[in-house]
């Protein structure tokens, strides 16, 4: 069963992720020339398409077999 606490733990530690990466762009940014910023902000905005797009063709579907197998284990259990 899902626990709802669970579900929004993970949501709110995902946004706090996505809010944190373009935000290290910035606290480089106050280091660096700006256009050193903003290539670091364009690598992070990259970075976090990639990442996206890599867990809508691998890991979700990692996610849901490893589901499946310990669905199928519980059952011959049974």
């Amino acid at each position: 069963m899902i626990d709802s606490g669970d579900t929004a733990w993970i949501i709110v530690a995902t946004a706090l992720v996505l809010v944190m990466t373009p935000a290290l762009g910035f606290f480089y940014g106050g280091m660096v020339r700006k256009k050193s910023i903003l290539s670091t902000l364009n690598l992070s905005f990259i970075t976090i398409g990639l990442i996206s797009i890599q867990w809508v063709l691998i890991g979700y579907s990692l996610s849901n077999t490893f589901a499946k197998l310990m669905k199928k284990r519980s059952q011959e259990v049974r």
